[in-house]
C-alpha cells in the first residue's frame, strides 16, 4: 500500500508539473505573440501627418499585425496647445511622432517626457526635428530641441545648425547609401526613388555622431544653388538610450510613393522588434493633397 502511495504521489506530482510547463508555455506564447501597440501623436500645420498616418496605421492592422491608436492636435491642426490622449504613451510599446512648432501645456509634455525616459522605441516623420516652439524663458524651452533629444536631428529650425530647406518649388531625389544596401530596413526599398519633399538640410553637424545614416538625397531645383546632398534617413541611439527611426520625408505625396511606403513599414517592424515582412501586401492608396503653409496661431 505504502508504494502505491508514494507511485500515485510521484504520477500527482509529474501531472502538476507537465500542467504548470504547459500553462507557462501558453502564457509565453501569448506574451510573445502580442500585437505590439504604435500610438501615432500628430500635429502639424503643413504636412497633413493628422491624415496620413491613419492611413498608415490602418495598413498596420490590416496586413501585418499591429495595434494603433491615433492622437491628433484638437480641435485640428492648427491647434499648438492641445494633442488630448496622450496619456496613451503608457501602453505604447512605439510611440511615432509628426509634429510641427507645438506648445504643449506641461501636463501633456509630461506625458511625452514620461514615454522618453522608458527608453522604449520611436518613429518620428520631417517637422518633428522643430516639434516644439516654446518662447525664450519658457519653462518647457529645452523642448524645442526635442529633435536633437529624440531622434539626433538639428535642435529645432534655424539657429547654431542652420536647419534649413531648399525651396518649396524643389524635390528631391533618394539613393541608398552603398555601405547600407544590405540593411534589413531597405528590403524592398529599391536603391533610389523620387520624393516630392524638397531637401532638409541637416549637414555638417547632423545627425548626432553614431547614428546609421541610411539614405542620401539630391536636391532637384534647389532654390540655393549652392545646396547640397544631405541625408534623409537615419536610426541611432538617443539621448534616453531609445532605440528610433527618423526621416526628414514626410510630404504628403511622398506618402503616395511605393518605396517610401515600404520603407516605412519595415520601419515600423523594425523599430517594434518584428521581423521585417517577406511579403510585401502591395502599395497603400494614400491621396492626401498638400495643404501649405498655415500661419502658426500663437502670437
Amino acid at each position: 500500500m505504502k508504494k502505491l502511495y508514494v507511485l500515485k504521489q510521484g504520477i500527482f506530482c509529474l501531472l502538476f508539473i507537465l500542467l504548470t510547463m504547459v500553462g507557462y508555455s501558453q502564457s509565453s506564447k501569448i506574451k510573445t505573440n502580442k500585437k505590439p501597440l504604435v500610438v501615432f501623436v500628430a500635429g502639424d500645420h503643413e504636412y497633413g501627418g493628422e491624415s496620413t498616418l491613419p492611413i498608415i496605421a490602418a495598413e498596420l492592422e490590416k496586413n501585418y499585425g499591429f495595434r494603433t491608436k491615433i492622437l491628433k492636435s484638437f480641435p485640428d491642426q492648427n491647434s499648438e496647445e492641445n494633442i488630448p490622449g496622450l496619456e496613451a504613451l503608457k501602453e505604447a510599446d512605439v510611440a511615432v511622432f509628426f509634429l510641427r512648432w507645438r506648445r504643449l501645456p506641461a501636463d501633456q509634455m509630461q506625458h511625452i517626457e514620461d514615454y522618453l525616459k522608458t527608453g522604449k522605441p520611436l518613429v518620428g516623420f520631417r517637422t518633428t526635428t522643430h516639434a516644439f516652439n516654446y518662447p525664450k524663458g519658457h519653462p518647457l524651452q529645452k523642448w524645442n530641441a526635442f529633435g536633437e533629444i529624440a531622434f539626433n536631428s538639428p535642435p529645432g529650425w534655424g539657429g547654431v545648425a542652420k536647419h534649413t530647406h531648399y525651396g518649396h518649388e524643389s524635390s528631391t531625389d533618394v539613393n541608398i547609401i552603398k555601405s547600407e544596401a544590405n540593411n534589413e530596413l531597405l528590403t524592398g526599398v529599391g536603391d533610389n526613388f523620387h520624393v516630392r519633399s524638397w531637401l532638409y538640410q541637416v549637414l555638417p553637424s547632423y545627425p548626432i555622431k553614431g547614428s546609421v545614416l541610411l539614405m542620401n538625397g539630391h536636391s532637384i531645383n534647389p532654390a540655393d544653388k549652392k545646396a547640397y546632398d544631405n541625408p534623409v534617413t537615419w536610426t541611432g541611439t538617443n539621448s534616453y538610450g531609445a532605440k528610433f527611426f527618423f526621416t526628414t520625408m514626410g510630404h504628403p505625396e511622398d506618402f503616395d510613393q511605393e518605396p517610401f511606403q515600404h520603407l516605412v513599414i519595415n520601419a515600423m517592424h523594425w523599430i517594434a522588434g518584428k521581423k521585417i515582412p517577406k511579403n510585401w501586401a502591395g502599395k497603400i492608396n494614400i491621396n492626401v493633397p498638400y495643404r501649405g503653409i498655415v500661419s502658426s496661431t500663437i502670437k
